[in-house]
């Protein structure tokens, strides 16, 4: 089973903000297949469904961003899966706003969403998709920045990128990883 996680933070308050970009894409892919991430299990709001040949389950953890680790780790012990078999789609601030990018392994870059999944699954070792929301301008907080909400300006070209992380996951399911970044990574 491929577990796809998309990170972000619970709530209306969050709802659109940069922070939710993982949120927002494990949403349009759950759309697409016309599942709705409505069960609650594993700390998580989740659905099953199929891409091609492999199963998968899809979540959006409910235990706001620096403890998706919490939700990540109780889905993997549970369903069997181990990192090989997780995609975690979330907001990147070094990439540029629209930017996508498929990444195996590394550090969390100082992203406390990442952190928390790195201890609490023991490993950096799964499969990510990085949506870029661009860097505050000179003198804004980053924390203030990720959880406010796309502007006027942004949304259309945040849209795009969000359908196109959740293209880049059905790519690294069908296709694997290297070809998924290939394809991605040159965009």
């Amino acid at each position: 089973m491929k577990i796809i996680v998309g990170i972000g933070n619970p709530g209306r308050k969050y709802e659109r903000t940069r922070h939710n970009a993982g949120f927002m894409a494990v949403d349009a892919i759950a759309g697409s297949l016309k599942l709705d991430l409505a069960q609650e299990k594993y700390h998580a709001l989740i659905a099953k469904g199929r891409i091609g040949a492999d199963e998968a389950l899809f979540a959006k953890p409910q235990t706001f961003m620096n403890e998706s680790g919490r939700s990540v780790g109780a889905i993997l012990r549970y369903t069997y899966a181990t990192s090989a078999d997780l995609v975690v789609v979330h907001d990147d601030l070094d990439l540029p706003l629209g930017t996508v990018r498929v990444k195996t392994g590394g550090g969390h870059g100082g992203h406390n969403g990442l952190r928390s999944i790195i201890e609490h699954i023991g490993t950096p070792d799964f499969v990510r998709v990085r949506v870029g929301v661009g860097r505050p301008a000179p003198g804004l907080d980053a924390a203030d920045y990720v959880l406010s909400p796309f502007s006027a300006d942004e949304r259309k070209t945040a849209a795009e990128a969000v359908e196109k992380a959740g293209e880049a996951v059905t790519a690294i399911i069908l296709d694997g990883p290297t070809k998924a970044m290939n394809r991605f990574n040159k965009q």
